[in-house]
């Protein structure tokens, strides 16, 4: 079975949305500019931290920005998104959150109330989540030149020594496992920008992950990868990994839950929910030995009730993602050239 796609990738002179995406130009942009400048072995393993060793114990290092539109939205605003945002990438690495720095660059004129509503809420997010915010930096820039509020993070946390998670540990035969229903946050933003109504209010799932994934590790230590499928979705983190660990991997259309009220509103606005971004969701490459029993201990937490196997590593399809859909068909699950929801994290 021939998997491989004829059409050729196009050439942009100038950064398009779509570059920001999470699909295939993002992935162009990273590899071709800045892994290429700044290429040294901690930024090649493209985690979603960097993973070191220093003074005889192992740290995780992330950053990110968060430009969402609007910056309040059903289940949550930007500070929080901030937050929780780079305490789960720090997760996804098994590390254990520290410390975080936060950024801000406000443009002339933001609400100063509006302002501490989201620095409030950052606060009683990082106590949430054990972290302390202890370093930072603000600037404005003039009114028009700006768009109210932009936030950058950086988090560190600590690795206990028998963890490793990367994209190339990932093995034929491992399980993969999706801790929940996806395309909630997207959705949620999108309606809150467009005013979208429908029958029930669709909220974000913007939450911490890291207290879920220190359980997963104690009832496994055969979890090869973890990753929260943001930006891009579901999609574009099972490419990425495929890519980056030259595995295949079959996903079954059926076991990946949707919420209806998402169900619907993206076949209203002709929205693929495999592209749309999730923040307090994971996906997790295990063993399949320990497949059942790590999907039993999940469900049992609040964040992953609905957890399910939904596909598994295989030798064929190399570097590719193939669905199997509910009527049984096949096809390549590929990474989107374009940008189908702008600014939703």
């Amino acid at each position: 079975m021939n998997m491989d796609c004829p059409l050729p990738e196009n050439e942009f002179e100038k950064i398009l949305l779509a570059h920001g995406s999470g699909g295939s130009l993002t992935g162009k942009l990273i590899r071709d500019t800045f892994i290429k400048s700044f290429n040294n072995d901690l930024l090649a393993k493209e985690h979603d931290g960097a993973v070191f060793n220093l003074d005889g114990k192992k740290f995780a290092f992330t950053t990110d920005s968060f430009v969402v539109n609007p910056i309040f939205f059903p289940g949550g605003n930007i500070g929080e998104l901030a937050v929780y945002g780079t305490v789960n990438d720090l997760a996804m690495c098994g590390a254990k959150p520290l410390y975080l720095s936060a950024s801000f660059i406000l443009e002339e004129g933001f609400d100063i109330e509006t302002l501490q509503q989201i620095v409030n809420s950052m606060k009683i997010a990082a106590d949430k989540c054990r972290v302390q915010i202890i370093t930072g930096d603000t600037k404005v820039v003039e009114k028009g030149k700006g768009d109210k509020i932009f936030i950058n993070t950086s988090g560190i946390g600590i690795i206990p020594d028998e963890v490793d998670l990367s994209p190339s540990n990932v093995k034929a035969g491992d399980k993969i496992i999706l801790s929940g229903t996806i395309a909630d946050h997207g959705i949620a933003v999108l309606s809150a920008r467009e005013n979208l109504a429908f029958n029930s209010e669709i909220k974000s799932d913007c939450a911490p992950l890291h207290e879920l994934v220190e359980i997963m590790l104690k009832v496994s230590k055969n979890i090869h990868v973890l990753r929260d499928p943001t930006r891009g979705g579901l999609a574009a983190s099972l490419n990425e990994i495929a890519s980056k660990s030259d595995v295949g991997m079959l996903i079954h259309q059926d076991k990946i839950k949707i919420n209806n009220n998402v169900k619907a509103a993206c076949e209203i606005l002709g929205l693929d929910p495999l592209y749309i971004a999730n923040e307090g969701k994971l996906i997790c490459f295990v063993a399949p030995e320990d497949s059942e029993e790590l999907l039993i201990e999940m469900r049992k937490h609040p964040l992953a009730e609905n957890s399910e196997i939904i596909g598994e590593v295989m030798n064929e399809y190399k570097g590719k993602v193939v669905l199997k859909t509910s009527i049984g068909t096949k096809r390549i699950l590929d990474l989107h050239t374009v940008e189908q929801l702008p600014r939703i994290c």
